[in-house]
């Protein structure tokens, strides 16, 4: 008698590469971050912190347009209400308006803390902008995260931070995970999607040292989680099953220093990848050209479209 064995469907299938990852705009950001899909618009946005712009990149178009601040910029989102944008600029949550270069600061998070800037940050499904602050010298330890629903309503949250990578969420919304850069690990906690409460936090994926320095993270819309990493001699991303952390996917990319990802596209299949050229160590342009690019790549699946900031 011969036994039929039946392979047990993965509750979290590898993704496939359909493209080689190409560069599309080779902004030689100093540091390149926030990646935003906007659906209304069929642009992608994305900042270069220490270029202190806001970029646009229309690919059906081929457009680019950029818009530089007198300080740094942090992340971007898509506000629900009002025309524009909400946008980390230095201390400040501003909104934004791209077509008449309108600027209105909404609430400063940390006015006791001078030296800190307003780093990444990304909406919750209720519309709440999630976002870290750090020091404007390097120095981490004086970081925290907030919670903002517009106004004065800026909460500050119990996650002790080394870093400051945006959120992302489980496709339920019942976990948060954030990277810990300095401890090359990705925290998880469990959350509340209606209040905003977190759990208490714990370790959901720990790195090598060899296997670079967790960068950004998102969400595809079958829950796995995708982690940009920045690695000594190659940057990746990586795609890992939501629950166990185990790595389904790994994409090098012709820099090495990645710093996030994001799902973009009419289709939302395409994962933008954002990089810098300024970083420690110091990247060589004749060594890496492409260092501080925006770079793409199809994916067989979807990603999940952003959140609108509720302001």
């Amino acid at each position: 008698m011969v036994a039929v064995l039946h392979a047990t469907p993965q509750r979290y299938p590898a993704p496939a590469v359909r493209t080689e990852v190409r560069s599309v705009w080779s902004a030689q950001a100093l540091r390149g971050a926030g990646a935003l899909w906007s659906v209304r618009e069929g642009a992608l946005y994305w900042v270069d912190t220490g270029g202190r712009q806001l970029h646009r990149f229309d690919p059906a178009r081929k457009l680019r347009d950029s818009w530089e601040f007198v300080d740094s910029v942090g992340s971007v989102a898509e506000c629900r209400q009002h025309i524009g944008l909400l946008i980390a600029l230095g201390r400040d949550l501003a909104r934004f308006d791209p077509d008449t270069g309108r600027l209105q600061r909404l609430h400063q998070a940390e006015p006791a803390h001078p030296g800190n800037r307003v780093g990444e940050g990304r909406c919750d499904a209720q519309g709440r902008f999630w976002f870290a602050t750090h020091s404007a010298n390097g120095n981490s330890a004086t970081g925290a995260a907030y919670r903002y629903a517009g106004g004065s309503q800026c909460s500050r949250m119990p996650m002790v931070l080394s870093s400051s990578h945006a959120p992302t969420w489980s496709a339920d919304q019942h976990t948060l995970f954030w990277t810990d850069t300095a401890q090359h690990s990705v925290k998880a906690c469990d959350f509340d999607p209606h209040s905003g409460s977190l759990g208490p936090a714990r370790t959901w994926l720990q790195l090598a040292r060899h296997e670079g320095a967790p960068q950004g993270l998102c969400t595809d819309a079958t829950g796995r989680i995708w982690l940009a990493r920045a690695g000594p001699r190659m940057g990746s991303v990586s795609c890992h099953a939501p629950d166990t952390g185990v790595e389904l996917l790994r994409i090098p990319v012709p820099a090495s220093h990645v710093t996030g990802c994001a799902f973009g596209g009419h289709d939302l299949r395409t994962l933008f990848i954002t990089s810098a050229s300024h970083a420690f160590p110091a990247v060589s342009l004749l060594d890496e050209p492409l260092a501080g690019a925006l770079f793409a790549v199809e994916i067989d699946s979807p990603g999940l479209a952003a959140h609108l900031f509720v302001g």
